[in-house]
């Protein structure tokens, strides 16, 4: 699998998984949820005093990431004719920043 760290736009479906994202320009349509996890961002955020019980150290989230199979366009690469229109990705989503990464690709 190819390593990205490309931003992209995630439009969610009825189920809150990803439904659709842009990236590079072009419109992909989720045609599968392959898997679903969580990964843990650090136990705590702070100076020395943040592991002691009582300090009120935040925790700070993680983030969420699907393996999709996606094809491009609205048909979600259903044309006969493209044979490379259908994908698996990585798509994560930080829960920190609310930023959505495609953060890998197997084509």
């Amino acid at each position: 699998m190819r390593q990205y760290d490309d931003p992209v736009e995630v439009r969610r479906g009825e189920a809150d998984d990803p439904d659709q994202f842009l990236w590079r320009g072009r419109l992909w349509k989720v045609r599968a949820v392959v898997a679903h996890w969580m990964e843990a961002g650090p136990w705590r955020q702070g100076g020395p005093e943040a592991g002691r019980p009582g300090s009120g150290a935040d925790l700070v989230a993680g983030r969420e990431l699907w393996r999709v199979e996606a094809g491009r366009g609205m048909l979600g690469g259903r044309q006969p004719s493209d044979p490379q229109a259908v994908a698996v990705f990585d798509l994560s989503f930080d829960w920190t920043d609310g930023r959505w990464q495609l953060v890998g690709c197997l084509d």
